[in-house]
């Protein structure tokens, strides 16, 4: 799982795996949810993110495996 900001668009990107979107539904207004060729879901979109959501702090609890920081 990858979470990545886009500064410039202000938009954050949950990306659940590597398959690619084929269909995308947007339950509320700016998120979107991106959908495979089997119906699962691969991604969250949310657009201006620093507006929805606390994006000041990331906390993970219990998460079993290694955690990547790219800055």
């Amino acid at each position: 799982m990858k979470l990545n900001y886009y500064a410039d668009t202000d938009s954050l990107y949950i990306d659940f795996s590597s398959k690619p979107s084929v269909q995308t539904t947007e339950i509320s207004i700016g998120i979107n949810l991106d959908y495979d060729t089997s119906g699962e879901l691969v991604g969250i979109d949310i657009d201006n993110a620093s507006k929805k959501l606390d994006l000041k702090d990331l906390i993970l609890n219990h998460i079993p495996s290694a955690v990547h920081v790219l800055a």
